[in-house]
């Protein structure tokens, strides 16, 4: 029987690990740039807190708690105005205004009588990164800490790519039960037997994989990809290597590389709820103008590709409701071990205030698929 991937009771409040049994100090997808316009802003609820994620006129991005600490209205909803020359985002019910750092530059109902001490007033304010068309954000276990980030932001060695399409779908799962999910290397043909992509005529095949850590991860070591990947030999040609990776809290990426061309796709996790999560699949190509042609056809077929994950989600909450152990097998659940098993390392090196060491080690895996 696995280990438990529920979330954590209201008493058991670990560092780098919420009551919810999402990890903190670290960094999330936090929404596509195309997204975040300059001059606008929107509410996106990250680990269970309201967050407005903003540019301003400049094109500056910035993120800050989605509540106004005066009558809790959301600051989303207000307006971006200058103040003093500084962008400022104005709450629509008494029009305090408050900085992209957070602080308070304006409360309009003071008169010159008040003494009240406006640049004490905040709201929470988080660090974003913003690279390739991404925005992530950062989150800290303590909300009013102001130390440097433990992590770098996330990097995927992409230069100075853009994405040529991103797909969102939200499934009804908690992270754990997310994530577990998109890394179980045996649902593919019975979830996903579309014939461009794996027909059911294929059959079962026995597969041999070696998995290596990588920082806070792990990987499947750069290999052919198996012999019904019939998109990717069409797509690219005959030399095709590709190599799979997941990292905590929540990134999985496949590299698939030929002599001149590359994909790279990135499926992101975010937690919004305890049983909600965001998922985003953000696909960069380079070296393969068929894809260009066919990126119309690409987009849903990759919407359809990830709601079908979705729907086996819906199917085994109708389960969850009348059972929460699982029973997990060897080899093919090994990956979701490991995932729990990061996620207990992370929070120990964390309450220890020591450097984070991968306990995972290098392995050889089969399974029939």
């Amino acid at each position: 029987m696995p280990p438990e991937g529920t979330p954590a009771s209201s008493s058991d409040r670990t560092e780098g690990l919420t009551p919810e049994g999402w990890l903190t100090d670290c960094w999330y997808y936090a929404a596509a740039s195309e997204e975040v316009r300059p001059g606008r802003q929107f509410r996106r609820i990250i680990l269970g807190q309201p967050v407005m994620l903003a540019r301003t006129a400049a094109g500056e991005a910035f993120a800050l708690r989605d509540v106004c600490p005066h009558r809790l209205v959301p600051l989303s909803a207000g307006r971006q105005i200058e103040t003093n020359g500084s962008p400022t985002i104005e709450c629509p019910y008494h029009g305090w205004r408050f900085g992209t750092d957070g602080g308070c530059r304006l409360m309009p109902s003071l008169t010159e009588q008040d003494a009240y001490p406006v640049e004490r007033v905040r709201v929470r304010s988080y660090r974003l990164h913003e690279a390739n068309g991404m925005i992530f954000i950062y989150i800290p276990h303590n909300p009013k800490s102001e130390e440097a980030p433990a992590v770098e932001p996330p990097s995927f060695d992409l230069g100075a790519s853009r994405p040529r399409f991103i797909v969102t779908d939200i499934f009804s799962a908690h992270m754990d039960d997310a994530a577990v999910g998109l890394m179980d290397p045996a649902h593919v043909p019975f979830v996903h037997n579309q014939w461009w992509w794996r027909p059911p005529s294929t059959g079962l095949r026995l597969k041999e994989k070696a998995f290596e850590p990588i920082k806070r991860g792990w990987r499947i070591a750069r290999h052919a990809p198996s012999g019904n990947s019939l998109a990717y030999r069409a797509l690219l040609g005959s030399e095709v290597t590709t190599e799979i990776a997941f990292q905590i809290p929540g990134f999985r990426w496949e590299s698939i590389e030929a002599r001149k061309s590359r994909i790279f796709t990135l499926t992101c996790l975010t937690p919004e709820e305890a049983k909600k999560t965001r998922i985003t699949q953000i696909t960069f190509w380079a070296g393969a103008p068929l894809l260009d042609m066919l990126r119309p056809v690409l987009i849903p077929a990759a919407r359809k590709f990830l709601r079908q994950d979705g729907d086996m989600v819906d199917l085994q909450n109708s389960g969850m409701k009348y059972q929460t152990g699982m029973m997990w097998i060897d080899d093919i659940d090994v990956q979701a071990k490991w995932y729990l098993t990061l996620k207990k390392a992370w929070a120990a090196s964390r309450a220890a205030g020591a450097d984070f060491e991968n306990p995972i080690q290098p392995r050889t895996l089969r399974w029939r698929s």
